[in-house]
């Protein structure tokens, strides 16, 4: 029987975005065998019911618990703001992680959190999950959010650096060059794909940039050290999802940064 600290972390999403926090997970712990699980064939979610992301949640998560995983990260914001507290119940004990908590402590890390600034998408925005979490941290802290869904559709086009993508991100994040905001959350896991060039549209070097998969990656390491549950041997990726779009594998090794080959397509 293999050793607990050799069982593998489970990462989910909607879809492909979360393989940002797969990506961070393995710069984080690259000793660690990680299974992400994209539901393909059912994203987006953000435009779906509360009960029905809830329900694929939950049917993501029983995969994963089936799969004897020591840990579960929910890569995706809309689940994260919908369904945490039931996959924590279903998980009984399994450590479960979400990018908004994640995101959250990261900037209150930092010593100046007076304003946060939260960009993702309209779902995510019009949940005020970010404004919760924040709050419940600092009733004080005054949070500004803005939805900016044209960042997903440039980010799985591959266009990063060019034209389009520096006007677009320059017409969202306009207002909050006038707000002073001491740190800018990326509430979307599309999002750390532009964190090279969001600083020099923001034009201030003072604002933290918290990218929410180096932040929910960064939790994961300290609470699997405190466990003492770290894998000391190589570890894999493997990648599940519900359909495979005729991109995803294009799509897939540009979030990731480097090949892959073991995809395989799985129906819950």
């Amino acid at each position: 029987m293999n050793s607990p600290n050799k069982a593998p972390i489970g990462i989910f999403d909607s879809g492909i975005g979360g393989l940002t926090v797969a990506k961070a997970v393995a710069e984080a712990l690259p000793n660690e065998h990680i299974i992400y699980f994209g539901d393909t064939a059912r994203v987006p979610y953000g435009i779906k019911s509360t009960e029905t992301v809830r329900d694929y949640a939950l049917q993501i998560t029983d995969f994963l618990i089936q799969k004897g995983v020591k840990m579960i990260l929910i890569a995706c914001n809309t689940v994260s703001a919908f369904a945490k507290d039931e996959i924590i119940q279903l998980a009984k004990g399994i450590p479960v992680l979400d990018v908004i908590s994640a995101g959250t402590e990261t900037a209150f890390s930092h010593p100046k959190h007076q304003h946060i600034g939260v960009i993702g998408t309209l779902g995510t925005v019009n949940s005020e999950a970010y404004i919760r979490a924040i709050k419940e941290h600092n009733a004080s802290t005054v949070v500004s959010q803005k939805a900016c869904p044209l960042l997903v559709p440039l980010a799985e086009e591959g266009w990063i650096n060019n034209d389009i993508a520096k006007l677009t991100l320059t017409e969202y994040l306009e207002p909050f060059k006038s707000l002073n905001i001491d740190s800018l959350i990326l509430g979307c896991t599309h999002y750390p794909l532009f964190k090279e060039v969001i600083p020099s549209i923001l034009a201030n070097d003072n604002i933290e940039i918290i990218d929410s998969a180096e932040s929910i990656a960064n939790t994961a390491k300290m609470k699997l050290e405190a466990m003492r549950a770290l894998n000391d041997s190589s570890g894999k990726f493997e990648c599940y999802v519900t359909d495979r779009p005729q991109r995803f594998h294009e799509l897939a090794e540009r979030f990731l940064g480097r090949k892959i080959s073991n995809v395989i397509v799985t129906h819950l």
